[in-house]
């Protein structure tokens, strides 16, 4: 990791703070509301934002709630190619840039991996990604068509192929997409050593409630918590989610 620029704008509260990393700058959108203890960290899953996350858990009561925009998404750009690795060691930057030290990190679907990578005190993440889950046969013919046709089709081709969590994205983001996907995180969950709430949405297609299952068996300290609802349960059920949180917390 390298050294971070410092850069304030809208005040301090919502504001940008550039970021630099591997000869890269990265501008970082975030909302910081609240002084208190403990710093809560919200991250978003691929293809959302921070505005999401804070509709879905308005800031906690007496604790520091945190909400940014992980580079190219929201108002956060990005012209680099990234992996999830990547994208942990720019949040940990951004978070020396604030001294700040979130003791809990909440992550939905790809949000949950970086989360994951944070090492916080308590781990919550929300249909998190990171177990590779088999594809159908006709999503595998697809994507075996496009690989045969790329050479005469080029781009033109890539619109009608891509997934829809694809399209629309930057060369840079399509690369970064293509990186991200289909890692796992098996050993990762596995050597995280510290305490975690996982939710999962019953009806999830996404990250199926096998997934949920799966990263429960493999962290020790956890505990799976399943509510009604798809891949984005959460929107209606913040209040739930962090009753359970604050519960978890004030027992550690």
């Amino acid at each position: 990791m390298e050294k971070m620029v410092k850069f304030w704008q809208k005040g301090d509260s919502l504001a940008i703070r550039t970021i630099e990393y591997k000869g890269g700058s990265y501008d970082i959108s975030y909302e910081m509301v609240g002084q208190g203890e403990p710093t809560l960290l919200f991250l978003h899953g691929w293809g959302s934002n921070k505005e999401l996350m804070r509709r879905a858990f308005p800031p906690a009561k007496g604790w520091c709630s945190l909400y940014l925009d992980m580079p190219g998404f929201g108002k956060s750009p990005n012209e680099a190619v990234l992996t999830t690795q990547d994208y942990a060691n720019i949040v940990k930057l951004f978070l020396q840039s604030l001294d700040k030290r979130p003791q809990i990190v909440v992550g939905h679907s790809f949000g949950g991996k970086v989360a994951t990578l944070l090492e916080p005190k308590l781990l919550v993440l929300l249909s998190s990604a990171g177990i590779p889950v088999a594809k159908p046969w006709s999503v595998r013919a697809k994507i075996w068509l496009y690989k045969v046709l790329k050479p005469f089709g080029g781009a033109k081709l890539k619109s009608l192929f891509v997934s829809k969590d694809a399209r629309g994205m930057s060369e840079a983001m399509y690369e970064t997409f293509k990186r991200v996907v289909d890692e796992d995180f098996s050993e990762r969950f596995a050597s995280f050593d510290k305490d975690a709430l996982l939710f999962w949405g019953r009806e999830d297609r996404a990250t199926p409630l096998e997934c949920g299952q799966k990263i429960a068996s493999l962290i020790p300290k956890s505990e799976l918590i399943v509510m009604d609802g798809d891949h984005f349960f959460f929107l209606d059920k913040g209040e739930q989610i962090m009753e359970k949180v604050r519960e978890r917390y004030e027992k550690l």
